[in-house]
């Protein structure tokens, strides 16, 4: 497997205005690519093949678009009327049904689903170091984002301008009202690897990803993010490294019904986390260690324990990271392009070259000059772009 060709990230989109206004930027700026998008939905195992053997793919796809457009109009309209209203814009600029839309924004939630073992959302990794193990320094956030070089070409990078709000500079895809990951003009950063929980909740609730968005409008410290995020309905499971510019860094762990903010311990000034939770509030409502995925999961994952990339990975980073190295950009992104200890990289390494999963965008986030470096390439091949709020 191989990632496919794209261009160099550049900011494809600027959304200014109301909500509604900055989806139809959105929705208008990045029409082809999201018409190109709900073109490769077939293709894309983890949803096919969610559908009845019984039931053409047309009518299964018309189903699943009615079934999302419900549960988020019901999730948004309470706690979330701005996402609502954004996703509105996005299908409106690219001359869509809104239901088309709301698929693609509840398929984060449905791919992290563990029921019957079949969830495949992604194999992430974050790092965020400060202080003494930063040379210079300034608090860094890196990550590396392993997912499916299906959809990298739908990548996005989106200059967010909200009235009268913070505004962000967002990596994110091009149907997605939420951000993946960024960063606001106040330097907070925030990035995401998703999470295998087991709990649920009867309230409907917007997926991370937007709550995300929200909190990059709204808040400019860490613990002002935490307290945003974590305090809010929300659908899915996930990971959160955050980092901000008076040198705090945290990990915040979700799943639907609770969290945990996990800091460095004391004298530490690294963090780092993969897709596993480390707390044991949290893997109280994680998916069991020993869920192997079915017959029902893409065919290079079935017979695999599910949290077997996560550990595997964050082991290695726990090796890489014993000792008191300071780092900067030029060795985060060496960290992170780490192939394991034999050199050969795998679904098991930093750098993830798997059989499903490939590392296909890396970013570095740095809050005190807010700077954004990102690259669609697997780290160990990486060339950064630059960007700056």
């Amino acid at each position: 497997m191989q990632t496919q060709r794209c261009n160099s990230p550049t900011i494809e989109v600027i959304c200014s205005g109301s909500a509604r206004e900055m989806g139809f930027a959105q929705g208008a700026e990045l029409r082809s690519k999201i018409l190109a998008s709900r073109k490769i939905l077939s293709e894309l195992e983890a949803f096919r093949l969610q559908r009845p053997w019984w039931l053409p793919y047309s009518t299964y796809r018309w189903l699943a678009e009615r079934r999302a457009s419900r549960y988020l109009s019901d999730a948004l309209k309470q706690h979330s009327p701005n996402m609502s209203q954004r996703l509105s814009g996005i299908a409106e600029g690219a001359k869509l049904p809104l239901a088309t839309v709301c698929l693609f924004n509840a398929m984060e939630p449905l791919l992290s689903s563990v029921g019957g073992c079949t969830a495949c959302p992604s194999a992430c990794s974050a790092v965020a170091v400060r202080g003494r193990r930063s040379k210079t320094g300034e608090p860094i956030l890196v990550r590396n984002f392993d997912y499916l070089p299906l959809v990298q070409p739908f990548y996005t990078l989106r200059d967010s301008r909200p009235a009268d709000l913070l505004r962000s500079l967002e990596f994110t895809t091009a149907p997605l009202a939420g951000a993946v990951d960024g960063m606001n003009h106040k330097g907070l950063c925030i990035t995401y690897d998703y999470a295998f929980t087991a709990d649920a909740s009867d309230v409907p609730a917007a997926p991370i990803s937007m709550l995300i968005s929200e909190a990059l409008e709204r808040c400019e410290t860490v613990a002002e993010a935490a307290a945003w995020i974590g305090g809010r309905p929300r659908c899915g499971g996930g990971l959160l490294m955050l980092a901000d510019t008076t040198g705090d860094i945290a990990s915040l762990e979700l799943s639907q019904t609770r969290s945990h903010l996990r800091r460095p311990e004391n004298g530490q000034d690294v963090l780092f986390h993969t897709n596993a939770f480390s707390s044991e509030v949290m893997q109280a409502v994680e998916a069991p260690r020993n869920l192997v995925y079915t017959e029902r999961a893409p065919a290079p994952l079935r017979g695999r324990r599910l949290h077997l990339s996560s550990e595997l990975r964050g082991g290695r980073f726990q090796q890489l990271l014993a000792n008191e190295t300071a780092f900067d950009e030029v060795s985060l992104g060496a960290l992170m392009a780490d192939h394991g200890s034999n050199g050969i990289a795998d679904d098991f390494t930093p750098c993830v070259h798997g059989s499903y999963w490939y590392t296909t965008a890396c970013l570095q986030l740095f809050p005190r000059s807010r700077r954004m470096r990102v690259a669609y390439a697997s780290a160990c091949e990486a060339q950064y772009a630059e960007f700056a709020l």
